[in-house]
């Protein structure tokens, strides 16, 4: 009985072996039918698509690009990276009209690089640059001599410092050791923002790994004092770029804070309604725009800024003129009794607003205002920012020279320090006190004119700036131009280095309480009011 089943064991063993060498013959017999069947292809080389090139070529390499071998792959790939020019293009796209999904899906990257090799010869600076950064992306290192041949050929700094931080990117990520610790050394002397998250993942991948961490230790060494290098450097942008958004915001409380400070000082009116004329001037900017869309040529759309300007400032002057002669000229002297007509003038404003043009508008900035200036690493500056600072400086430019170089300005000093001696004089004190609050009203609306760039319109665009308005008002010493300017940019400044650490609520009223402390200890502000008025 035993032996009979040593014999069923011994012929299953015999059986099952016979299968595994017959099994293991057909996978060495298909493995060399496929071996053979790929040497009998034909095979694409360089030298037989140096002339001129044939769709069957294109469309033959395209077909190899979407094999499972990766030799045959990587083969296609190289022929086409050395190549590829704006002709092969043209016949790719071809190639792949007819194409399946996956040799669309395989020939969609290569496209994509040899597109960014020929924009790197493009005539603009942005299409240029933008292919750069595409190429530094791409983990492909076959782009970094495309980079660096275009680096040395190119006549744009920042273009130029873009192609040189995309092919270091590629040389971390995707090259060998000895090219990693250049390429860490090299993002580390060009302050590179968008190499740092690249060099803290080599970082830390080294440092998991210590065979990776021996092998790699000059170029970890190199990567670290690089993201030291970039992270100080980021530190003082930062700081840069903050000043620049204080100054900006600055320069808008400004134009809007003069204006209240003149109409404030001589005629002790509050006009809590301030803040709406700003909105009256956002909105004639807004139909101006759309003013030009409907009536007038495409190529002049560009031009409508500039009419805005004078159109905002005009309209919300005359609106404060008629606010002036309506209401505010029966409550002279009524501190109290003007404050509430004029904030119930302001809930007038911004419900009419919000009647006939909606809950939100938008202002298209014109082309000559879009883009910005890149004036070191990590710092830039928007030229619509740029333009509100010199508005806000040329105003206050004109508001000087109206103020002390003029005869106007003459009578709204002399009615601001002593009303009374200047109506005996023969000064028409309520004329000048109607162009007065007309003209600060209009400054309010050019205001509102250059808040358009930098936001959206709204009914409530106003309630946004008024308190900052008044305590530059306050703080700046009532009627003085000077202590208006000089709080206007300490309070703007002052808001944007405090909004990253309390938040924009709470770093206003860390602002309020400042003032008011302040306040305490110069009740008339940085600047006060000279003449017989003190007394």
């Amino acid at each position: 009985m035993q032996g009979r089943e040593l014999t069923g064991v011994k012929d299953r063993l015999g059986i099952g072996a016979i299968a595994g060498v017959a099994a293991l013959a057909l996978f060495v017999w298909g493995e060399f039918a496929r071996a053979v069947e790929a040497s009998a292809a034909p095979v694409l080389s360089v030298p037989s698509i140096a002339g001129p090139l044939a769709l069957a070529d294109v469309k033959a390499l395209t077909e190899r690009l979407a094999s499972d071998d990766p030799a045959v792959h990587d083969q296609a790939f190289r022929i086409i990276i050395q190549t590829g020019d704006a002709r092969f293009l043209v016949l790719l796209d071809e190639a792949v009209v007819d194409a399946d999904r996956a040799t669309r899906v395989a020939v969609k990257p290569v496209k994509d690089l040899l597109k960014n090799k020929l924009k790197l010869a493009s005539e603009t600076d942005d299409v240029r640059r933008s292919a750069a950064a595409d190429l530094g992306t791409s983990r492909q290192l076959s782009a970094v001599p495309w980079l660096e041949r275009a680096a040395a050929n190119e006549p744009n700094r920042w273009v130029r410092y873009a192609m040189e931080e995309s092919a270091a990117l590629l040389q971390l990520t995707v090259g060998e050791t000895v090219l990693k610790a250049r390429a860490a050394t090299i993002l580390g002397e060009l302050q590179s923002q968008n190499g740092l998250p690249a060099l803290k993942e080599f970082v830390q991948q080294a440092a998991s790994d210590p065979v990776s961490r021996e092998a790699n230790q000059p170029a970890l060494r190199a990567a670290q004092g690089a993201i030291e290098q970039i992270e100080l450097w980021s530190t003082w942008a930062n700081v840069f770029e903050t000043v620049f958004r204080g100054i900006s915001l600055s320069s808008i409380l400004l134009i809007m804070s003069v204006g209240l400070a003149i109409v404030f000082g001589l005629m002790g009116v509050i006009n809590m309604a301030h803040g709406e004329l700003m909105m009256v001037g956002a909105y004639a900017t807004f139909v101006t725009q759309e003013l030009f869309k409907a009536f007038l040529p495409p190529h002049l759309f560009d031009a409508y800024f500039l009419v805005a300007l004078p159109v905002s400032f005009l309209v919300a002057g005359i609106c404060g003129l008629i606010l002036e002669a309506t209401v505010i000229r029966f409550l002279y002297g009524r501190p109290l009794e003007t404050m509430l007509a004029t904030w119930g003038v302001s809930l007038v404003l911004i419900q009419s607003a919000r009647v006939y043009f909606g809950d939100l508008t938008a202002v298209t900035a014109p082309a000559w205002l879009s883009g910005g200036a890149q004036v070191m690493v990590g710092v830039y500056l928007p030229y619509n920012r740029l333009f509100i600072i010199g508005l806000s400086v040329l105003c206050v430019t004109g508001i000087y020279v109206l103020l002390f170089r003029s005869n106007l300005g003459l009578r709204v000093r002399a009615v601001t320090q002593n009303r009374n001696m200047s109506a005996c004089l023969g000064i028409p004190t309520r004329k000048v006190d109607a162009y007065t609050f007309a003209f600060g009203s209009g400054l309010a609306g050019l205001a509102g004119c250059a808040l358009t760039l930098v936001g959206n319109v709204e009914p409530g665009l106003g309630q946004n700036y008024i308190v900052d308005s008044f305590m530059v008002v306050v703080t700046g010493g009532v009627g003085k131009l000077a202590g208006t300017i000089v709080a206007a940019l300490g309070i703007g400044s002052l808001n944007k280095f405090l909004e990253p650490s309390f938040g924009a609520v709470y770093g206003k009223v860390f602002i309020l309480v400042l003032v008011i402390l302040f306040l305490q200890r110069r009740p008339s502000g940085l600047y006060a009011l000279k003449g017989r008025q003190v007394d």
